[in-house]
């Protein structure tokens, strides 16, 4: 007579979303770890094996800064002369041209790490603004998992090796939605400084217009007329000059020529460009795409919902409203992770949300061995999920009654 077959243990017939989920952040984490160790290991970050300066985006902030030093800030958005300064600080020559096209403003940073030797001052420059990102993180999650989750993010090793700044562009924005419920003064502020990267912030007045928030409005409004003040006594005219002179050579070659490769960049222009599209048809997809992504933040922002869906809503569509994206800027939708799970915190994600994150996640992982413009599929799947939960009920949201 056949004997029937044990059963099989409880744990095995159950699936507990919330485990996976912070098995998966483990297993990312690790990953991230272990590529870092490697990179530094066989000198692929910072210097090489000779103890050459590898050509990363790191150097052009550098290089400017040594250029405010030297008492040529304008100078800075020359591509030339700015190429001679990174030639020297990494102590070799690098096809190609990683140039400064940051407004004034962030050649204050810039002036500050230049003061440093330029191994100690990529050190300082990635453990500060990681530090100050992961915080922002474990505050937007209430829990102390936001630092796995910080810490496991797929970009976050992109921004590491390449000495970026996605870690304070995520902090601003993270810091100015957790604080715009109770501090709208300071939260106006954290924004305002996203003014170092313009094209971040299209949809930010828009999203507190709807919602109302006047005060950081004005406080936005104030920090950034603040730090062009700034720039301008530091630096003078001339350097304000240099940038708006040296904006259309800048648009051309990364939105147009493509000289920093489409398949690099991460926004539906890019995507259209690297499918083959024409250049009309990309920009008419980005308009689409923006003004899209501009309806929803207004529509979320106008309706009785969650808070933290509100600010997963403009944190989603912020890097799909802006053409000029490249992958270290996606650490900026962790913001909407961190909130989704905040929320799911007293229940459950469900098995189709679930999916839909994998799926995102998966993505941002895939980018360093595609090099395709994953971003748009990314933030739209992400963005499914909020706007699930945004449409599905009107809830009240529990970042007011915590630590926002």
């Amino acid at each position: 007579m056949a004997r029937s077959a044990a059963p099989l243990p409880h744990a095995l017939l159950t699936f507990d979303p919330q485990r996976f989920v912070v098995v998966m952040m483990l297993a990312l984490a690790a990953m991230n770890a272990l590529w870092w160790l490697l990179a530094a290991l066989t000198g692929q970050w910072i210097t090489d094996s000779r103890g050459i300066g590898i050509p990363t985006d790191f150097v052009n902030v550098y290089a400017a800064g040594r250029m405010v030093l030297e008492g040529r800030p304008a100078a800075a958005y020359d591509w030339n002369a700015h190429k001679l300064v990174e030639e020297a600080v990494l102590g070799g020559p690098f096809d190609g041209f990683i140039a400064w096209h940051y407004p004034p403003p962030y050649l204050l940073v810039a002036r500050e790490l230049a003061r440093l030797p330029y191994v100690l001052a990529f050190v300082v420059w990635v453990a500060t603004s990681f530090a100050i990102y992961t915080m922002v993180i474990r505050r937007l999650l209430g829990s102390p998992l936001g630092w796995l989750l910080a810490f496991a993010w797929p970009l976050t090793l992109h921004n590491v090796l390449i000495g970026q700044n996605g870690f304070l562009t995520a902090a601003l924005l993270g810091g100015g939605l957790l604080a715009l419920l109770r501090r709208p003064w300071i939260a106006g502020a954290l924004i305002g400084c996203l003014l170092y990267k313009p094209q971040f912030g299209l949809l930010l007045p828009l999203a507190l217009v709807a919602g109302g928030f006047w005060r950081s409005f004005a406080a936005a409004a104030v920090t950034a007329i603040v730090l062009v003040a700034m720039s301008f006594l530091a630096f003078g005219a001339d350097a304000w000059t240099a940038f708006i002179d040296w904006l259309p050579r800048t648009s051309s070659s990364f939105l147009v020529e493509g000289r920093a490769e489409f398949g690099r960049m991460q926004s539906v222009l890019s995507l259209v460009r690297y499918l083959g599209g024409s250049d009309l048809l990309a920009r008419s997809a980005q308009v689409v795409m923006s003004l899209g992504a501009a309806v929803a933040v207004v529509v979320i922002w106008r309706r009785r919902v969650s808070f933290e869906m509100k600010a997963a809503a403009l944190a989603t569509a912020v890097p799909l409203a802006t053409p000029y994206l490249y992958a270290y800027d996606l650490v900026v939708l962790v913001i909407p992770v961190a909130l989704l799970l905040r929320l799911a915190a007293g229940e459950t994600l469900q098995g189709g949300e679930l999916a839909l994150l994998g799926v995102g996640l998966g993505l941002l992982v895939a980018f360093p061995f595609v090099v395709a413009p994953v971003g748009p599929f990314a933030a739209l799947a992400i963005g499914a999920v909020v706007l699930g939960r945004a449409f599905g009920a009107a809830t009240i949201g529990r970042l007011s009654a915590a630590d926002a």
